[in-house]
């Protein structure tokens, strides 16, 4: 699936979800959030996306009544899509000091956004779908959050050691060491791992729930997962 097409597929299921749940839904994959709340976070990523995308400032903060936030979002959904529309190789505003970002980066980011958020929100129903992700959409997502993400946090490891991410097929290796940044190493014999289906240890680097399984020393995997 291509960016772009997964951000309509994935935005879609999101928004559909939020509809049916309803703003004062609890979300059960963020249990300090409501579906209102999801709605607004999601609305003001968009926001952002534009801006870096056309490198203009953000919009204002969303508007916190119910019908005028879907209006906006759909807005900034809207504006978010022409944007990304850019050819991928164009150079776009990075959050990240030092670091090249194009087009490209940003439309891989919002598709990852946007299927992690539409989890949140099929979260607040009840049933909860069976969503599952394909292995090479999921597998992305793991290359995009241990490549793109994790490099550019502040260092913030107090253990050194080498954990692994392993999907069938692939192997993710990351280096941490007190006040350095994580970088990728040859795979080797790890000091903690997280196996699974390529959609399971998508959702675990997400926090969502997995079935992935975990090996080895967690203190040094607990520092990767999502902020």
């Amino acid at each position: 699936m291509e960016f772009l097409e997964a951000i309509d597929v994935h935005a879609d299921a999101l928004k559909r979800a939020a509809l049916t749940a309803g703003p004062s839904a609890p979300v059960r994959n963020c249990p300090k959030w409501t579906v209102h709340d999801l709605v607004r976070h999601v609305a003001w990523v968009h926001c952002f996306a534009v801006a870096t995308a056309l490198n203009t400032s953000a919009e204002p903060a969303p508007p916190d009544d119910w019908d005028e936030l879907l209006g906006w979002w759909d807005g900034q959904r809207m504006a978010m899509r022409e944007a990304l529309s850019q050819p991928p190789a164009t150079p776009a505003r990075s959050p990240f000091p030092g670091v090249a970002v194009s087009v490209g980066d940003w439309t891989r980011r919002m598709a990852h956004e946007a299927a992690i958020h539409r989890l949140d929100a099929e979260s607040a129903l009840d049933p909860r779908p069976a969503t599952r992700y394909s292995p090479e959409f999921a597998a992305d997502g793991v290359d995009e959050y241990l490549t793109f993400l994790v490099p550019q946090r502040s260092p913030r490891y107090e253990k050194a050691g080498t954990v692994h991410f392993t999907t069938p097929g692939r192997t993710w290796a990351l280096r941490l060491a007190p006040g350095e940044h994580a970088r990728p190493v040859p795979p080797g014999t790890p000091d903690a791992e997280l196996r699974g289906d390529a959609d399971d240890v998508y959702r675990a680097l997400w926090g969502r729930a997995h079935h992935a399984e975990v090996s080895g020393d967690p203190a040094l995997l607990a520092p990767l997962a999502a902020p």
